[in-house]
């Protein structure tokens, strides 16, 4: 027999926030931040098939909100928030390499690959990139082609064009 309570989606929670770049649907589970999701993205759009409630009081929410309004405010370059990533090993994996990325520094497919230990498999790191449910705070917009070109984004590439601009543009001022 088995408990049910085990088998159900934790409870999510979701705040909106007016940005730069337009409006981000921040979710949340209990234990951490799960998706920022782009103007016009559903919460059905990524998979998650219960209703998501907007937060009152989320703690989670709150501290994605302000990191992020820092981070458009050039105040942050860097996120200090508990994340709760679901999804392969693999794509894990990737997401948890785009940290790693310099504010305001690109790197390749390729080089993203070779960094999780799996050389060659830039293909499939493009394909977890593109599954990336918290891009921005998992900077996926600072991956791109090896030619240099800029290449998918689930913002657009408009949208991650005028990131990796807002953060080549705050690169050279302290932070304050």
């Amino acid at each position: 027999m088995t408990n049910q309570d085990e088998e159900s989606e934790p409870e999510l929670e979701k705040a909106v926030l007016d940005t730069p770049i337009g409006v981000l649907t921040l979710v949340a589970s209990d234990t951490g931040l799960t998706h920022v999701l782009f103007d016009g993205q559903e919460t059905a759009d990524v998979g998650i098939d219960q209703p998501v409630p907007t937060a009152i009081d989320n703690p989670i929410l709150a501290s994605a909100a302000s990191e992020l309004d820092e981070y458009f405010a050039g105040t942050r370059r860097d996120f200090d928030l508990p994340l709760d990533l679901r999804g392969t090993d693999f794509q894990i994996d990737a997401w948890t390499a785009l940290a790693s990325i310099p504010y305001g520094e690109t790197v390749s497919y390729a080089s993203q690959a070779e960094t999780i230990g799996r050389p060659g498999a830039f293909r499939a790191v493009g394909s977890a990139n593109g599954r990336n449910p918290i891009p921005i705070v998992l900077p996926c917009h600072r991956v791109i082609g090896s030619d240099g070109s800029l290449t998918g984004f689930g913002g657009g590439l408009d949208v991650k064009k005028r990131l990796l601009d807002h953060e080549r543009a705050q690169q050279t001022l302290p932070l304050g």
